[in-house]
């Protein structure tokens, strides 16, 4: 009878519920994947696991943080593992805050531990003390809500001042890198679930969903049937390349094409320097679109502006420097008909960027190319990378990353599959 139901008045009564259904720490965990759904607020994505309040999605995140810790929480004392753990890969800006990121004072028996919560977007790190708070979420079989599933995360308390920049009503945010007090992290320990999560992030008004634990995603698609999803993402991983210097998601790119053609960048111009923690390319789900260095992007637009030489121009609305008037394409499943962006992986495999990708549609008579250049600042930045592949790039595909293989895979546009993000949501 739920499964009939609204999935947003699903996920609005299992999280009221979850107190009385299956929790996770009670010895008996239920070792089934957990989802919630994903909602678009401005340029952000949020999820309601804590009290129903949004926290954002930060793929490069350490930590889970929120500014909704209960007056009389609990203190994890400054001498634990996990105090320790909290404090590792700390951002630059979070290095030089108060007590200049130790611990705490070793000497005090009763010390607590002071984590750092970070503002990926705003640059801002505060400090509050490292706790447990119950988030809540649905168990799923791949295919329909299961029970609501309540669980005992570490999380970083954190001042109100440090909500600026995001969405008004978010709570804090909730990290997704490969780091121990990541949500994935935590999940799969808590859960004893696979050590792996997928988002299918939305584009418009309905909403996707984050699977966090694995398990098979079947979903109705073109032809007609039922599609594993999961399945046939994990038979053709790319490898995920580590970052000494954070637990950011990058991968391997050893050129760019655009219409077949390769775009002249210079020989290992994206490669990531392990030893430097510069260069490369990562994932971000805070950054709006695929951010390039200027070196790169400026070759990419020159390349992309000589393959669609003969499409009427509009004049450019920024931050976008190469728009078109949206009435001169033909249309297909996968977006407007234009020249496909290639990145030409390690290993040998080409991802394919179609119309839906490469351009965004900014106004009614309006497409841009959606991609922008870094600014001196942002490529001077300590561990700044050559390209950061952004949400935009990522929004309706299911992105699967598997933090126990170190890979990761793209379903492609799920329009081109004549399905979409929206139909996730329906397992929460």
């Amino acid at each position: 009878m739920m499964a009939s139901l609204h999935p947003l008045l699903v996920l609005s009564l299992l999280l009221l519920l979850s107190p009385l259904g299956t929790l996770a720490d009670d010895g008996h965990p239920p070792s089934k994947p957990i989802v919630t759904l994903i909602h678009k607020d401005s340029s952000f994505y949020t999820i309601p696991v804590k009290d129903g309040a949004p926290l954002v999605l930060d793929l490069a995140g350490s930590l889970v943080w929120t500014t909704t810790c209960p007056p009389s929480h609990r203190r994890v004392p400054c001498k634990s593992s996990v105090c320790k753990v909290a404090h590792r890969s700390l951002p630059a800006s979070c290095a030089s805050s108060a007590n200049g990121g130790q611990p705490g004072n070793s000497d005090d028996p009763n010390c607590a531990c002071a984590a750092y919560p970070y503002n990926p977007t705003s640059g801002q790190c505060g400090s509050g003390d490292l706790t447990t708070v119950p988030l809540s979420a649905n168990a799923t079989d791949g295919k329909s809500p299961l029970f609501p599933v309540s669980f005992s995360t570490y999380v970083a308390c954190a001042p109100d001042g440090l909500l600026t920049s995001l969405p008004s009503g978010a709570a804090g945010v909730a990290g997704l890198s490969r780091m121990p007090l990541s949500l994935p992290s935590q999940v799969a320990k808590r859960l004893k679930v696979a050590k792996e999560f997928a988002l299918c992030l939305p584009g418009g008004g309905e909403p996707g969903a984050a699977i966090f634990g694995g398990g098979p995603f079947e979903l109705p698609s073109f032809p007609p049937g039922i599609f594993d999803f999961a399945d046939a993402i994990r038979k053709n991983p790319t490898r995920l390349l580590k970052n000494p210097k954070n637990g950011a998601y990058y991968f391997g790119v050893q050129g760019i094409a655009v219409n077949q053609v390769a775009v002249p960048v210079a020989a290992g111009a994206l490669a990531l320097d392990r030893r430097q923690g510069t260069g490369g390319v990562v994932f971000s789900t805070v950054t709006p679109y695929t951010t390039l260095r200027s070196d790169v992007y400026l070759a990419l637009i020159n390349a992309f502006d000589a393959a669609t030489s003969g499409i009427a121009r509009r004049k450019p609305i920024p931050p976008f420097q190469l728009c078109y008037e949206s009435s001169a394409f033909s249309y297909t499943r996968v977006g407007p008909g234009v020249a496909n962006i290639d990145l030409m992986l390690d290993g040998g495999g080409n991802w394919t960027l179609p119309g839906g990708i490469s351009l965004v549609q900014v106004d009614g008579a309006t497409l841009c190319f959606a991609f922008d250049m870094m600014s001196p600042e942002q490529s001077a930045a300590a561990n700044a990378p050559a390209i950061i592949f952004g949400a935009y790039q990522m929004e309706n595909n299911l992105m699967l990353f598997d933090l126990e293989k170190s890979t990761f895979g793209a379903s492609g546009l799920l329009s081109g599959m004549r399905t979409g993000c929206y139909n996730f949501a329906s397992m929460a």
